[in-house]
């Protein structure tokens, strides 16, 4: 091993003696340099090999590509690149063919050693990484994607590119993604030679060799894609993705003509396809010859225009194919315009009651989803209609009887609308919902009575939610009761209810936290009752939260009537509960703090 490693070295020394040479490095820095190359080589040449220190052997070797770089720069100094810099990036390669060669299924090595030949490296080599890449990752589309693009955009081959979509088809005959991306690469094409094209044709210069076919200027290639795209891959969704691959090239007119005609006659009966259609209606410009609107007050109008051709698809939609999904389209597209600014009144009582018109016949058609119930009755709380807003919750529950969500909205407007019964309708959700999914509707019960109803009557709803609620549910609400307690009834009050609760397990650590902090904030605050509730916490945290020691051994030592003595009796149980990294970060804690007490 150590004759390779002292050839390597050697291989080395005509680079390193060309950069001390020309001032790049002095002695000092070259024999620095050999010394952590040998390290470096000696890592990657053991029986045993390790991934890291290729990875850093790779790494220093890039730290010196930029350090020459920019001391290049700095001297103005920039012979010698063969001699010095494409020494070191061919060594690096042969780091990283060895590493993938090992390492075959790391895809992040192999797109590592893609950034480092980007950067470093010749066009041609790089085409050899991403072809041996391949190779062995031929069942990961966008490693086939990220090699045609790189063969398209920078080595401005298409022939190349469209030989690797096809081969990358041939292994994913059924992948949309690679699909897409040749449908672009062949309309980017077309659009490039366009313009070569034409500028030649400016210049009066003879194109010769340059000549492309006329079907590729045409985009017939991209549209060849297309017809065969669509006839293995389903579904509207990938048309429109299609269609608007095509819409960003303004040649492609009567391709994004066909693939819009086509949508409509294969996939009337999915709801994208509408939505679709019906929103096309606010891109379509105004006409030749008609005048654009100047005035804002004309712009509103013109919206207003637009957005009645768009409802009016809509409404043609929902009675083709009368279908949840198909209102939730029509519904989102209402809601969208509605939260649009704007200054126009008209226009937004407009979409306000197009919105609300396009709820109530989902509703009456019982094609209404339950989020939608609940956009439905926030829209109608935020513009104070609580009759309506009522009238919806109601309904909604007699749809979703089982739904937290729609009993927490008819809750939340009943508050808003000041009902006289409201603890009846919580009680009346209990009845209809799990109790491990009520959580959210004891919280906002408590949090309506805190404001609203009396300490005795508020109190009884916690502990009847403490009852109802069990398990991990239950932690929020101890600490949510712990907390109204002490802002209620100050700090004998929370001591009652910490008491009562103490052996209601589970707990947080919050919840000890909170009574420790409720006892340091009195005037005569206790050590005692310190002791008491650290011993508890510990009892049931002790042998994972490493703070709680620390904080424990802190009041002893700072509090007026803490017991220094006992500090090293609470360290030596904690070094017997903790365990594994937890122990370790106490032990380091301990001992920052011993030293700032010191």
């Amino acid at each position: 091993m150590a004759e390779i490693i002292q050839e390597r070295i050697e291989d080395r020394l005509p680079e390193l003696e060309q950069l001390e040479r020309i001032g790049l490095f002095s002695h000092a820095e070259i024999k620095a340099i050999i010394k952590k190359a040998s390290d470096l080589e000696y890592r990657i040449q053991r029986r045993a090999l390790c991934k890291e220190d290729f990875i850093n052997y790779v790494q220093y070797e890039i730290n010196l590509l930029e350090l020459i770089q920019r001391r290049r720069t700095r001297i103005g100094y920039s012979f010698k690149k063969d001699e010095i810099e494409n020494s070191i990036v061919h060594r690096v390669q042969g780091v990283f063919r060895r590493a993938s060669a090992k390492w075959k299924d790391d895809v992040q090595l192999w797109l590592s050693y893609v950034v480092f030949c980007k950067k470093w490296a010749t066009k041609a080599q790089l085409s050899k990484v991403f072809s041996a890449m391949l190779a062995i990752h031929s069942n990961k589309p966008a490693l086939w994607i990220m090699a045609a693009k790189w063969e398209m955009e920078d080595r401005l081959s298409s022939e190349s590119a469209r030989q690797l979509f096809l081969r990358a088809l041939r292994f994913h005959p059924q992948c949309p993604k690679l699909y897409q991306e040749y449908f672009r690469m062949e309309l980017m094409h077309a659009e490039k030679s366009r313009k070569e094209k034409q500028e030649f044709e400016k210049a009066n210069m003879d194109m010769g060799n340059l000549d492309c076919p006329e079907e590729i200027l045409t985009g017939e290639l991209a549209r060849i894609i297309y017809k065969n795209s669509v006839s293995i891959i389903k579904g509207a969704e990938f048309h429109v993705s299609l269609l608007s691959i095509a819409q960003l090239f303004d040649f492609a007119k009567d391709l994004q003509r066909e693939i819009y005609d086509d949508l409509q006659t294969l996939h009337t009966d999915d709801p994208l396809t509408w939505d679709y259609v019906a929103r096309r209606e606010l891109e379509i410009h105004l006409q030749p010859g008609e005048e654009q609107p100047a005035t804002k007050q004309a712009k509103a109008v013109e919206m207003g225009r637009k957005e009645e051709r768009c409802c009016a698809v809509y409404e043609e939609a929902v009675k083709t194919l009368p279908t949840e999904a198909m209102w939730k389209c029509y519904i989102n597209f209402c809601l969208e315009r509605f939260t649009k600014k704007t200054n126009s009144h008209s226009l937004r009582e407009k979409r306000l009651e197009r919105t609300m018109v396009a709820f109530r016949k989902a509703h009456e058609l019982r094609l209404l989803p339950e989020f939608q119930y609940k956009q439905w009755i926030e829209l109608l709380l935020h513009h104070d209609f609580f009759k309506e807003a009522l009238q919806v919750a109601v309904a909604g529950t007699e749809l979703f009887r089982d739904s937290v969500m729609m009993w927490q909205m008819k809750l939340q407007v009943l508050i808003d609308s000041k009902s006289p019964d409201i603890a009846m309708h919580f009680e009346e959700a209990f009845v209809y919902l799990k109790p491990q999914a009520c959580l959210p509707l004891w919280i906002s019960w408590t949090e309506w009575s805190e404001g609203a109803k009396s300490q005795e009557d508020t109190e009884a709803i916690y502990k009847k939610a403490i009852l109802a609620v069990t398990g991990a549910d239950s932690v929020p609400l101890k600490e949510k009761y712990l907390d109204w307690a002490y802002r209620s009834g100050g700090y004998k009050k929370a001591r009652a209810v910490f008491k009562s609760l103490q052996e209601s397990r589970p707990f947080s650590v919050d919840f000890f936290r909170k009574i420790i902090q409720f006892e340091k904030e009195q005037e005569s605050c206790k050590m005692a009752n310190l002791r008491e509730y650290y011993e508890r916490a510990l009892r049931e945290y002790g042998s994972v939260d490493s703070d709680l020691w620390i904080d424990y051994i802190k009041e002893e030592l700072n509090h007026p009537l803490g017991r220094p003595e006992n500090c090293g009796q609470i360290y030596w149980r904690a070094m017997k509960m903790l365990q594994g990294e937890s122990a370790e970060v106490f032990v380091a804690k301990h001992a920052m703090h011993q030293a700032g007490h010191l």
